[in-house]
């Protein structure tokens, strides 16, 4: 997998502000939000997409799920909000290394999906 930006952040060669990180990800604001609460959930560990796990991966995407919840907590959307994972460039895609996406703050419709 060649290096992607997420990779650059979570080893600080590109800056960007963390609201939360432990040992197994991190989570930033995203660049262009979606919604008025969009952040990105994104492992340390380079996966390139959700389609390329396996069942040695079963703990860490469970975090993942984990951490995507509590940050809709501690944002203030979690009575209603999305959790999204893009998978391949037809699924809309854009950086190849997997990340949830939690949209929220206002009310979400079915359109674009």
């Amino acid at each position: 997998m060649s290096t992607t930006i997420f990779a650059k952040i979570i080893s600080g060669e590109i800056p960007a502000p963390k609201i939360y990180e432990d040992e197994h990800c991190i989570v930033i604001n995203d660049i262009a939000p979606q919604a008025p609460v969009h952040v990105l959930v994104i492992p340390k560990q380079p996966i390139t997409m959700l389609t390329e796990t396996t069942a040695s991966d079963e703990a860490l995407l469970g975090h993942l799920m984990l951490v995507a919840a509590q940050q809709a907590r501690e944002l203030g959307i979690a009575e209603g909000c999305r959790f999204i994972v893009n998978n391949g460039a037809a699924g809309g895609q854009t950086v190849f290394h997997l990340h949830i996406h939690v949209l929220g703050g206002q009310t979400l419709s079915e359109q674009g999906l």
